[in-house]
């Protein structure tokens, strides 16, 4: 079955042979990464998140050398090196932006007017409603399935009310990670996907296998959420890092001791392996990925998948 998205808003607007997003999680998605998913025909996306802005640079440097297609660049808007993210973008032409924590009003003013696609990742009808109105080209409506810091509403139920909210194109994020998890994100009225935890498990992505393997082992019940009372829960999968962030929220510790606990637990999962006291973000989709496959190998069956249920749901929804 060929696959024909040119008039699909978010391929176009992309520039990709398909409506796909990879997501930006901070130390998985580096260059090696992006590269990969957008030779696969996605658009593969640099986590700048808290990188040092000379490490960032390199990365953006060395993405050019691996792939001739768009990619993109995460912009994390509460970070202490956002400015010096902003400067690099502009530096290096990014052609397209993510970005998320924060408001991207500023991203929007900087790099628009340097030629990049500015698109930020919103929880919230109203978070949509403002972006589009301050110039954003499109929006990822993320879903609290989704891994890392989330929002409160899931991709059922927001996908539809962002997409009926704005005439910019939505992307839906949060739990996909097959063919089924695209084809009903485009029932619900979005035009592309973002697609992160999936990409854990991909042949390219430079992470600890220890991490790889903990994604794989996940089941249905395998993540839980921390935070909660900090105001910005995170979704990981259970280890005993998150059984301590549960006890301190029972015992109503300050914010402190929950930001020390977790200084450097995303790099010690991702980087050095440590699937006890690491923070294994990832999404509930992580139950539904049991392989490592290549980047494009994922992307092509994804939409394969998602191509053949379309079909079928054609036929049997069909009033002839």
């Amino acid at each position: 079955m060929n696959l024909n998205y040119r008039e699909n808003r978010v391929a176009r607007l992309l520039g990709c042979s398909y409506p796909l997003i990879q997501g930006g999680m901070a130390w998985v998605a580096d260059a090696e990464l992006a590269a990969a998913v957008s030779n696969g025909g996605g658009l593969g996306i640099i986590a700048a998140a808290n990188m040092p802005p000379e490490l960032l640079e390199k990365e953006l440097v060395k993405i050019r050398t691996l792939t001739d297609r768009p990619f993109g660049l995460n912009i994390m808007l509460m970070s202490s090196t956002v400015e010096d993210v902003i400067s690099l973008a502009e530096k290096y032409s990014v052609p397209i932006i993510t970005t998320g924590a924060g408001s991207p009003g500023k991203v929007i003013d900087r790099l628009k007017p340097c030629g990049s696609i500015v698109i930020p990742v919103v929880a919230s009808v109203a978070q949509a409603k403002r972006v589009e109105k301050q110039g954003a080209d499109a929006v990822v409506a993320e879903g609290m399935e989704a891994g890392g810091h989330i929002g409160e509403l899931t991709t059922m139920v927001l996908i539809p009310q962002i997409a009926d909210s704005v005439e910019i194109p939505v992307v839906a994020a949060g739990g996909i990670a097959d063919g089924r998890g695209v084809a009903a994100a485009f029932a619900l009225g979005a035009e592309g996907v973002q697609v992160g935890t999936r990409f854990i498990c991909s042949s390219e992505a430079t992470v600890h296998q220890s991490y790889k393997d903990a994604v794989l082992s996940a089941r249905d019940r395998s993540n839980v959420i921390t935070g909660r009372t900090t105001g910005h829960p995170v979704r990981c999968l259970k280890n005993k890092l998150t059984n301590r962030f549960e006890e301190l929220e029972k015992e109503g510790a300050p914010i402190e001791e929950y930001e020390k606990l977790g200084a450097g637990r995303l790099r010690a999962a991702v980087v050095e392996g440590d699937v006890e006291w690491g923070s294994l973000m990832a999404g509930q989709s992580a139950a539904l990925v049991n392989d490592i496959l290549p980047a494009a190998e994922i992307i092509e069956k994804m939409f394969l998948d998602a191509g053949k249920i379309a079909c079928a749901l054609s036929a049997v929804l069909s009033l002839e």
